[in-house]
Formats: structure tokens, sequence, C-alpha cells
């Protein structure tokens, strides 16, 4: 896909976490292939400076997407402004590197709180926007580690697995309602953002080295093609929010440079 075409013309979008990896490049993406985007994130300023570099067909608000009143507020003004939602994409998410015993209930519920009790409360407010057309596209991040496990995100794990599974039942829902609103999961890999990163250099840290550079060569062979970049995720965002693919719902796509297959 190359920007310009268009893919996403006319839509208008909501993208959670957008002030920094894979929700800023979605963001910027959408915008770029056509649409009216709302970013959120719970850094409003970080919201605030995609927004800017995006330009005039991009609008910021904080938003703690854990928060339904929150949610009411920017499905409110979206609707107000623009009559219409096409698209969620639900990419606000934190990582947890710590294995089962380092992890406590307040931990554990933390992380679910943000990956998955954020996607439901926005899978809801996004389907009752786009009821009126009975058409839209919702994109929820789940994770590869929502197909394998990992010993040091045990949360982590299981609240993208909830994700994934969360989302082949409301694709369900949206279906047996008679509408066209589709619910799709995209499952990255290790890719260059911020999160990664500060998974990066957790593990060195847990490993008692203050240099990084060990972990991320290790990063870099988890994949037969390395470590991606948050605009292949954006990319796979483009496509699920646009009418390319209007017999796809309740589906997983894995991007994740090969590291499953290995």
């Amino acid at each position: 896909m190359n920007a310009g075409r268009g893919w996403v013309e006319g839509k208008v979008a909501v993208v959670t976490g957008a002030g920094s990896g894979i929700g800023r490049a979605a963001a910027r993406l959408l915008a770029a292939e056509g649409a009216t985007v709302y970013l959120t994130d719970i850094d409003g300023k970080a919201a605030e400076a995609t927004a800017e570099a995006i330009g005039g067909s991009a609008r910021a608000m904080a938003q703690d997407a854990r928060d339904e009143a929150a949610w009411e507020a920017v499905m409110a003004r979206v609707l107000a402004e623009q009559g219409r939602l096409d698209v969620l994409a639900n990419c606000a998410g934190i990582q947890l590197t710590r294995g089962l015993l380092e992890t406590s209930l307040d931990d554990f519920r933390h992380v679910f709180g943000v990956n998955v009790e954020s996607v439901f409360l926005g899978t809801r407010a996004a389907v009752k926007a786009m009821l009126p057309q009975k058409t839209g596209s919702i994109v929820n991040i789940a994770s590869n580690f929502a197909n394998i496990a990992d010993g040091l995100n045990t949360a982590y794990c299981a609240s993208k697995a909830a994700v994934a599974h969360f989302t082949r039942a409301a694709a369900l829902d949206c279906a047996q309602r008679g509408t066209r609103i589709r619910v799709n999961s995209i499952h990255p890999g290790c890719i260059d953002t911020p999160m990664l990163e500060r998974e990066i250099v957790d593990v060195a840290a847990k490993r008692g080295d203050a240099d990084t550079s060990a972990v991320r060569a290790e990063w870099q062979t988890l994949a037969p093609l390395g470590i991606g970049a948050a605009e292949d995720i954006g990319w796979a965002v483009v496509y699920l929010a646009s009418d390319r693919s209007p017999y796809t719902t309740g589906s997983e796509m894995v991007i994740d440079g090969g590291h499953i297959v290995r």
C-alpha cells in the first residue's frame, strides 16, 4: 500500500493510545488515507503532538480508556461534530514484564484494566455509535502473546488472549444483530515502539545489565524478519478499516515477522 490512495477517504475514525507507538502510526496512516481522525491518549499532550504532526484532519482528546464516562464524552463529541463513526482502533495498552510470582493482584488488575476493559468499553461505545448506519470497523490490538506464551509476561499474555476472544464474540454479536459492523484483532510481534523499548530495559535490568544491547540483539532474532515497525501494524489497521475488507470479521491478523511460525 502507498500513501495517498484514499483507502479510508471520508471515514471518521477514533484511535486510542495515539500519543505514541502503534496508535500514533495508525492515526497518521488513517489520516493520510483520507480519514478524519480523533486521537485519544491518557497523555493528552502526546495526543496533541500527534494531531499537530498530522494536520487539519486530526483532533486530539485526553482520555483514560478505562473510564466509561470518558468513552461517552469521546463518542458524544465525534457524533456532534461528524454525525457518524466509521472506525475505532483500540490501540491503548501496557506491558508488564514480570513472572507469575512477581505479579501482584493489583498488577494483574491494572494490566487487565488498560488492555481488556478499555477494549470492552470502546467496542461497546463504538457499536452503539455505528448502529444507525449498521456498518463500521472496529480493530483491537492484541498480540502474538495471545497465541503463544511467555513466562516473563504472565498478565500481559492473559490480557491479550482475552482481547482476542472478546473480539471474536463481539464480531458474532454484531453480525447476529443484522449489521455489517466488523470486529477484528491484530496480533503484532516485536514492534519498535516505546513499549518494546521499556520491555528491553526491564529485561536487561532483571539480568543485572545496564547495557541493553545484548537484549536488543536477542529480540532482533526472535522473528525471521527481525523487529518490525509501528507502520507495519498501522497499515493493517488501514486495511481492516477500509472497504477492501468487507468480508473480514472475527479474524486474527498476525503480523509478527514470522515469530510464531518459527
